[in-house]
């Protein structure tokens, strides 16, 4: 079986175009350009994008946290419509959660949609535990958001249980002929 490259880098202004393309397939325009912007340009901003050579190096997924103290807020995590199901949600996620350990965050944290039972399970399998809601969090719908929280970070017990994501996220990309090129 081949094996297809995906390799997951930080984001500059260069791919303004392609986020807001993805931020299209996968929100309907949830964030403008000048909010992509200001997350590019902010030194408490990590933005991560997730390419592969195969598909003439498109953006295939992101995922964004700020760094606020000692916590990481994840506020962005997409993989485009045609990949979903593959495991590169995971694989943003585990990088997401890499760099802010490599930061020093103590914590990361992040708001989804009540509803969205995809979302749930993958930050749940990651260790996120539900810690409140916020009553009509999104102004589409009104619907609420779950408030997740994922604690220790910084713990060396926390170490071992990234490698252990590190082999997990590996194999399930593998299942659908992905390898993540890890940095």
């Amino acid at each position: 079986m081949i094996s297809l490259d995906l390799e997951i880098k930080l984001l500059t202004s260069e791919d303004l175009s392609a986020l807001l393309e993805l931020d299209q397939d996968c929100f309907g325009g949830l964030w403008t350009k000048e909010g992509y912007q200001r997350e590019l340009d902010s030194p408490n901003s990590d933005l991560l994008g997730l390419f592969s050579p195969v598909t003439n190096s498109r953006l295939l997924g992101m995922g964004c946290f700020w760094s606020i103290l000692e916590e990481a807020h994840i506020t962005i995590l997409a993989v485009h419509p045609q990949y979903h199901r593959q495991g590169m949600g995971a694989a943003l996620l585990y990088s997401l959660l890499k760099t802010a350990c490599d930061r020093k965050m103590e914590r990361a944290t992040l708001e989804v949609r009540a509803s969205n039972l995809g979302a749930l399970s993958l930050y749940q399998k990651f260790g996120f535990k539900t810690a409140g809601l916020r009553r009509g969090y999104y102004q589409d719908n009104g619907e609420d958001a779950l408030i997740l929280w994922l604690s220790d970070l910084q713990h060396s017990k926390f170490q071992k249980t990234l490698d252990n994501w590190h082999t997990l996220v590996s194999h399930r990309l593998s299942k659908s002929s992905w390898h993540l090129l890890f940095k």
